[in-house]
Parts: structure tokens; C-alpha cells; sequence
């Protein structure tokens, strides 16, 4: 890991959120929107206008698509419902799975079980002769990693769908830390699914984010889609409405070259790619504060 020196990352983040979409060293298409509900609607409205699209002529539409952010998926439902979209001739790619220390599946009511959380929003208000059909829906699980791999390399991808997290990972896609296994950019841009250990900061983020801090409830495990899969679709779409604990990601994905410390960077040599966030996630407190000094480094 080749670590982002102080100096260069304060200038990125003092960048005011309002210069952000049209600075010149901007690497990757960017767009502000002012709040959850318009960014949830753009990802349904352009997720169901892609889908028209390969009905109309009359293709298999092929996708990955994540658990989150979560804004988007009632629209995305009531868009397919009041507009008699068929999702039929769609193949989803679930981006990623948490699991238990022993890489398990979580239990069924598990905050962190992603299948149950797209079982009941993402499938479950869609009318039953408009859905995906069950046999067309992959979820990453622990028996079936090779069967997933073949089966998205056989046919190109249409889309990839997907936030961010804290060290700027793309599905699971964390910053490896491991001591005594570091890897290369060009490692990372190949890496495929797999089973890990998930980073203590990404335990710790989503410990804040979603239990008070108890880290002790979040998986330590998870498997996920590879840089490579998501990448390799036609067209990336990434989205992000959680505010403080994306900030620094976004503006190193936007300013950086790519550095396997923010797996995100790699989506700035995609033909293809817009990253969208709201202003609050935009935002970044030392644009807002230039008073602020900070002792021992150097900016």
C-alpha cells in the first residue's frame, strides 16, 4: 500500500463541495444532488430506464446490483409497478454478502443479511409477473463462488450499481491492510470473488453506522464480487447519501490516481462511470473550516 501523503489529502479536502463537479483535476464524472430522496430517485429512475431500454430491444438485461444505499429502492419498485416494466429477461448479480466468523451465513433476521433485506425491498413489492425470476437471482453465498464467477464471465454486464465505503470500497472491495500481504493496483484491479475478513475500520464505520457502536454485532466476514466483476460492466453506477464517513473517499476517488489504499481510484479508467452523492455527503468539514492547524502534519 503506497499511503496518501497529508499535504496532498488537505488539499483535496479543503476543495469547497459546490467546486467539486467542475474542478480541473477532477478524474471521474461527478454529480451533487441535494438529498436522499433525489438521489433514490436519479438511481431508480436511470436502474428502470437502462432495464426499458434492453426490453425494447429485446435483450437479456445482465447486472450487478448492491444492498444499499437504501434510498432508491422504493421508487425503483413503484417505477416498475406503475410503468409495467418487466424485469423478466433481467439476470441480477447480488454485489456481496456478510458473514459470521467462521465465513457462514448470517441468520435469516440478521441486520447484515443482505438477501433478506433485497428478498423483502428490492423483490418483494415488485408484481409477480413483472419480477426477476428466482433462478435469475445470484447471491453470493460460500457454496456457490465458482458458479457466480463463470457465470458473469460467460456474457458481458450491462451495469454495475453501488455505493462506497469508508476507504472508498466498492462492494467488499476493502483497502487490504494485511502486514504480510500486500498487493499491487493491478492485483486489485483483477481480484475476483472471494471470501475475507473485513478491516477493523470498515467493522468500526459500520458499527457507528448502525449499532450505537457495538462492534462486537457487525460480521467480521463477508464475500464479494471482485473489482474485476464490477468493473467489467458496461456502465458503473455509484451513489452515496451517509455523509460524514464518505466524505474523504469521494474526494480522493475524484482527485487521486489510483492507489490500492482507495480501491474506488480504479473507477477512474472506466469508459463509462458516474459517481453521484449528496451535498452532505459532498460536504467535508476542513473546506468549511481554513482556521483549522493540525500539529505534526504536514499540510
Amino acid at each position: 500500500m503506497c499511503p496518501i501523503d497529508t499535504k496532498t489529502l488537505y488539499e483535496w479536502c479543503k476543495i469547497p463541495a459546490a467546486e467539486l463537479a467542475d474542478h480541473p483535476g477532477r478524474k471521474i464524472p461527478f454529480r451533487i444532488v441535494q438529498d436522499s430522496a433525489e438521489m433514490g430517485a436519479a438511481m431508480a429512475r436511470e436502474f428502470a430506464d437502462e432495464i426499458r431500454r434492453a426490453n425494447v430491444e429485446g435483450r437479456i438485461f445482465r447486472a450487478i446490483v448492491p444492498c444499499g444505499p437504501k434510498a432508491w429502492y422504493e421508487p425503483f419498485v413503484n417505477i416498475v409497478n406503475d410503468e409495467n416494466i418487466s424485469l423478466q429477461n433481467m439476470t441480477v448479480f447480488h454485489m456481496d454478502e456478510c458473514l459470521d466468523w467462521e465465513g457462514k451465513l448470517l441468520a435469516r433476521n440478521d441486520p447484515y443479511n443482505f438477501r433478506t433485506f433485497m428478498e423483502k425491498y428490492f423483490y418483494g413489492g415488485i408484481r409477480s409477473e413483472l419480477t426477476v425470476p428466482s433462478e435469475q437471482r445470484y447471491f453470493p453465498e460460500p457454496s456457490n463462488v465458482q458458479e457466480i464467477k463463470e457465470r458473469i464471465a460467460a456474457s458481458p454486464l450491462d451495469l454495475t450499481l453501488g455505493g462506497w465505503g469508508q476507504d472508498g470500497h466498492l462492494a467488499y472491495n476493502q483497502a487490504r491492510r494485511h502486514p504480510f500481504s500486500l498487493i499491487t493496483v493491478e492485483q486489485l484491479r483483477n481480484s475476483e470473488i472471494r471470501i475475507q475478513d473485513n478491516n477493523l475500520d470498515t467493522i468500526i464505520a459500520l458499527a457507528h453506522r448502525t449499532y450505537g457502536a457495538a462492534y462486537q454485532f457487525v460480521p467480521p466476514m463477508s464475500i464479494t464480487l471482485g473489482m474485476k466483476e464490477c468493473l467489467s460492466a458496461k456502465k458503473v453506477r455509484i451513489y452515496s447519501d451517509t455523509g460524514a464517513w464518505k466524505q474523504t473517499a469521494l474526494r480522493v476517488a475524484l482527485f487521486s490516481e489510483e492507489v490500492v489504499e482507495y480501491p474506488m481510484t480504479l473507477l477512474q479508467n472506466h469508459t463509462d462511470v458516474l459517481i453521484t452523492a449528496t451535498l452532505d455527503t459532498a460536504r467535508h468539514p476542513i473546506s468549511e473550516n481554513p482556521d483549522w492547524e493540525f500539529n505534526g502534519v504536514n499540510v
